[in-house]
């Protein structure tokens, strides 16, 4: 016994119901008046408790049933009989508020069968802000014996229910202590008394009961074709959602599919996301309210812990539906230790696993508060499909991200890291824009790198897209580059680059390339130019004349036999020599008229411009031509000659 006589039990059992109230106490829509009385009665049963010392009376000695005599038993079944038909909702509870026995009016206003609340505590089907008044209710009409009361909010089958519960202790013999609480409903339909009243005057019973039930069935069935038509609209819809997801991101998938979720079948939405073995908070939103945004950064703000139930839906990968939510904790406490249901006004949920059948990616949990229907087997079927529809859309964007990430770094290693700087008389510059119609890894390569007697430029394009277009990319530059230091000519070097791209059966794909060898003369540059199939380049003179190459020769990687063509060109200071790849020519207009012949133009509009000046101009017109869609890659480089 602790001090004051005060029983363990009773102690545990008043912290607990003082925990429960100061929690409350935080919830939105709690009733202060209701709170406060709710405390004062707590108070009062201290203060007896401390004055006449508390005890717990036994049961020992008492006959048990089968010992009773026929008499008593009788009046048992009378008064079992009487508690079934009465037409009033009545509940017989253990003392610590457990439900024993709920009569068929009570059935029928929680919408239950009768044996189904039976072993759940009352306050399961008490709306979350008035639980914690309705305990200390029932605690005291335990310990005192005498009748108490308590307005509050039932969850009843058609919605939330103001009503009084009336709680007062009765001793049966044979029995333990037990209470007895009654349900009045705050205000009677007064459409059901006038129909009871006409029903005396003029209808019978069985005619009445008739076309009620026909009444009955018809509503339900509208009712059934209208819930389906729903569940399949949010099902369409949410597809839709998905499928029109064109960034490619988890994040924005996840919240615009929480978003719609949260206003077509539940009142609360959180989706937790597994990151690193751990189950992290990725989104919560709620209804859209004065203080819906408040809580759901109180909600985002913590992960799920393990005994939660998404921590246990996710690691299961078994969903849960729980039609009245006994345990506030369910989906954990906020930062202030507050339950987050219980500031949810969480009355019903549903938890489905994240999961496309093979791997799971998380746990989707759909809340429903009391003004709200209960969530019904239907709607975890629903829930179900949803978390899978939105799993396939997780992959989906991993998968894409994945390629993305891979492309860009293949990519990043098939172009130079920067361009040489600081060489005397000679200025490079050079841009790339991907493929806006394709995600596909591009097929576009450029170098610049010194020579024995100078500088090279190699420029070149894949014929195809993806890694193995790639793969003759990487074996194309690489092959240029190391072979210019044993071959003395560009067109030695592209036949040498051939022979082994011939060798290398890359399936038929070819390459075109472009490869000068430049060494300064004085002012001026020399220029030798080897061709394999590759347009331009393109020369921009100082006077502002531009002058286009013609692209000979056969592309790379198709005859064995192929020899490149090989012309002289002469640079003074001030020229300008543009490179670029057919992605360049190609890009079209609103006209489907092709960019190749504004390419001239462009050039000569400024000579004096710098290589990089040149670059960008010819960047932004040919994007501005095409309205940012590229059908191909975009490669230009440049080098001005006399630059310092």
């Amino acid at each position: 016994m602790p001090q004051g006589g005060w029983p363990e039990e009773q102690l545990a059992g008043l912290a607990a119901r003082r925990d429960a109230l100061r929690q409350a106490a935080r919830v939105p829509g709690a009733d202060p008046e209701a709170l406060l009385d709710a405390a004062l009665t707590e108070l009062d049963g201290a203060i007896d408790a401390l004055g006449a010392g508390a005890s717990v009376n036994g049961t020992e000695g008492e006959p048990v049933a089968d010992a009773l005599p026929e008499a008593v038993r009788a009046e048992r079944r009378l008064l079992h009989a009487t508690f079934q038909l009465a037409p009033v909702a009545l509940f017989l509870l253990e003392r610590d508020g457990t439900i024993r026995r709920a009569n068929g009016s009570a059935a029928t206003l929680l919408g239950v069968p009768s044996g189904y609340a039976t072993g759940k505590p009352l306050t399961n089907f008490v709306d979350m802000a008035s639980r914690a008044a309705v305990q200390t209710q029932l605690a005291a009409a335990a310990r005192t014996g005498g009748p108490r009361r308590s307005d509050s909010r039932l969850l009843a089958a058609d919605g939330p229910v103001d009503a009084t519960l009336t709680a007062a202790a009765i001793d049966l013999p044979g029995d333990p202590p037990l209470l007895v609480v009654t349900v009045a409903p705050a205000a009677a339909s007064a459409a059901e008394s006038r129909g009871s009243s006409e029903r005396g005057r003029g209808d019978s019973p069985q005619r009445s009961r008739t076309r009620k039930t026909d009444q009955a069935e018809a509503t339900a069935g509208d009712a059934s074709i209208a819930s389906l038509t729903k569940r399949m609209d949010t099902v369409t819809t949410v597809t839709r959602l998905l499928l029109d997801n064109s960034t490619f991101s988890e994040a924005v998938t996840v919240q615009r599919c929480a978003r719609l979720l949260a206003g077509e079948i539940a009142d609360w939405v959180i989706v937790d996301i597994e990151r690193g073995g751990q189950l992290r908070r990725q989104f919560a939103t709620g209804a859209r309210q004065r203080q819906a945004d408040q809580l759901a950064r109180a909600v985002r703000s913590v992960d799920p812990e393990p005994e939660t139930v998404p921590w246990q839906v996710h690691g299961a990968g078994k969903s849960v539906l729980v039609a009245h939510a006994d345990d506030p904790r369910a989906l954990g406490t906020g930062v202030d230790g507050t339950p987050l249901l219980m500031l949810l006004g969480g009355a019903s949920l549903i938890c489905v696993p994240i999961t496309d059948g093979t791997t799971g990616y998380g746990a989707l949990t759909l809340v429903r508060q009391a003004g709200s229907p209960r969530f019904t087997v239907a709607d975890l079927g629903l829930a179900e499909e949803l978390g899978q529809h939105l799993a396939v859309a997780i992959r989906v964007d991993r998968m894409f991200r994945h390629r993305s990430e891979v492309a860009e770094t293949l990519q990043a290693s098939l172009l130079p890291g920067r361009l040489p700087t600081n060489v005397p008389g000679l200025e490079f510059a050079a841009a790339y824009i991907g493929a806006t119609q394709s995600q596909e890894i591009s097929g576009d390569f450029y170098d610049v790198f010194r020579t024995p007697e100078g500088w090279a430029i190699a420029v070149g394009d894949v014929c195809g897209k993806g890694q193995e277009a790639a793969a003759v990319t990487a074996a194309a530059r690489h092959a240029i580059r190391a072979l210019t230091h044993v071959k003395s000519s560009p067109v030695d070097v592209l036949a040498a680059a051939n022979e082994v791209l011939v060798a290398g059966d890359f399936d038929e794909r070819f390459v075109t390339a472009k490869l000068a060898f430049l060494r300064q003369s004085g002012r001026g540059v020399q220029v030798r130019l080897g061709s394999a199939g590759h347009p331009g380049p393109a020369i921009v003179r100082a006077d502002g004349r531009v002058e286009l190459v013609e692209g000979d020769g056969l592309p790379l990687g198709l005859f064995g036999d192929a020899h490149p063509d090989q012309v002289e060109l002469k640079l003074s200071d001030g020229d300008l020599l543009f490179f670029y790849t057919d992605g360049v020519t190609e890009a079209r207009g609103a006209g489907q008229e092709f960019f190749e012949d504004h390419l001239a133009d462009s050039l000569a509009a400024d000579p004096g411009r710098t290589a990089a000046e040149t670059v960008r101009a010819v960047q932004e017109l040919v994007t501005a031509f095409s309205r940012g869609e590229f059908r191909d890659d975009v490669t230009i480089l440049a080098v001005k000659i006399g630059a310092s």
